[in-house]
């Protein structure tokens, strides 16, 4: 999808993420469990960005937004638990926000990101899990190339009911393959 850009998180979106979080809080609270208020609260937004420079100079996780054709933000793509001896892999996750669904942003997202993660970041391995009631989000890892492993049953609770996961792989071979 032409127009989109994958930019590293900085210090200097604190107000676009802020608005971002905020606008979409009770969306992303519906699929997935909730991030601690703490995050919400005063300077809560601001210590996680800090965090998340942290890590990424660190070599443990990559946070990344996701800015239409005029800059608005549209999603957020992690690369989190990093793990590189012996593995060189990741663990992603994504959000898109509740207006711009639909749009394949979700799947461009994970192209990029992928390209980030077998390109500059040098990882062979990245990782996904997905709620099995979510058929939207199977269906954007299966397009960019991700393979099912494994199907954990009662995995995560949300909203005081077990949900099952499905597991999903995608490698830097595959990725090239794909290309």
């Amino acid at each position: 999808m032409p127009g989109l850009s994958l930019l590293a998180l900085t210090p200097d979106d604190l107000d676009d993420l802020s608005r971002f979080e905020h606008a979409n809080r009770a969306f992303f609270e519906a699929h997935v469990n909730a991030r601690p208020p703490a995050y919400y609260a005063e300077g809560g937004i601001q210590a996680a960005i800090a965090q998340a420079v942290r890590e990424a100079a660190e070599d443990q996780a990559y946070q990344f937004l996701l800015r239409d054709a005029t800059g608005v933000l549209v999603g957020r793509v992690n690369l989190t638990r990093v793990r590189r001896t012996h593995f060189h892999s990741a663990e992603l996750g994504y959000r898109i926000a509740h207006a711009a669904n639909g749009r394949g942003h979700a799947t461009e997202a994970v192209r990029l990101v992928l390209q980030q993660a077998f390109g500059c970041l040098g990882l062979r391995r990245v990782e996904a899990t997905a709620a099995i009631s979510n058929t939207a989000s199977c269906a954007v890892l299966r397009r960019n190339g991700f393979v099912q492993f494994g199907h954990s049953r009662r995995s995560f609770e949300l909203a005081g009911r077990w949900h099952d996961l499905l597991h999903f792989e995608c490698h830097a071979l595959q990725e090239k393959e794909r290309v």
